[in-house]
């Protein structure tokens, strides 16, 4: 019997009646890329190989209305998801809280975090060439398992103690915010292009 099981919510968007509103954002989000100053300079300052509009746009609705709808429509994702997991929100709606544009050059990764101070979170991925790297994530309770052999490399993915999840276009993921997770490196020649978000109650 599976206990404390974590689970994470995949759905694929692509060739779906969210493709018109895929190809405007990925189209809005390389445009802010290209004149987004601040959040260049910050990426810069940073070490982040690409660009992300992380500390520079506060909310993305004013620049471009493709965010407005997208946030319409994960509104209702995140809704879903929570019902799914069977949380009690005590009549409390998730509403979105940060929203930022991310734009992974060769070589880049992000190495393991959090979401602080949000209840879920979530990736939408816009641009994903081969081998840009999967989002992985890591089992919350490996800093009790002191004296715990390894898991066997066949052992099933909610077994293990990491899980890669490869995106692809149009792949939104969501997951609850205190579950740690890492960007594996981009290996592509090409960059790659997703919007990261937070909700909070």
């Amino acid at each position: 019997m599976p206990l404390f099981v974590t689970e994470v919510y995949r759905t694929d968007l692509a060739d779906s009646p969210a493709e018109p509103l895929l190809t405007r954002l990925e189209a809005a989000s390389m445009r802010l890329a290209q004149t987004d100053t601040a959040g260049r300079n910050w990426s810069r300052r940073q070490g982040y190989l690409g660009y992300t509009s992380y500390e520079s746009i506060v909310d993305l609705r004013t620049e471009d209305p493709a965010f407005s709808e997208l946030i319409d429509m994960l509104d209702v994702q995140v809704t879903l998801y929570a019902r799914l997991i069977e949380l009690d929100l005590r009549g409390k709606t998730p509403r979105m809280a940060t929203m930022w544009i991310n734009l992974l050059e060769q070589g880049g990764a992000h190495s393991a975090h959090i979401h602080t101070h949000s209840a879920f979170s979530g990736t939408l991925y816009l641009t994903v060439p081969n081998g840009s790297g999967a989002l992985q994530f890591e089992d919350p309770r490996l800093g009790f398992m002191m004296c715990a052999p390894q898991r066997l490399p066949s052992a099933l993915p909610f077994r293990q103690t990491f899980v890669p999840v490869p995106p692809a276009r149009g792949t939104l993921l969501l997951w609850e915010s205190w579950l740690r997770h890492e960007v594996a490196t981009n290996q592509s020649p090409h960059s790659r292009l997703s919007i990261s978000f937070n909700y909070t109650l």
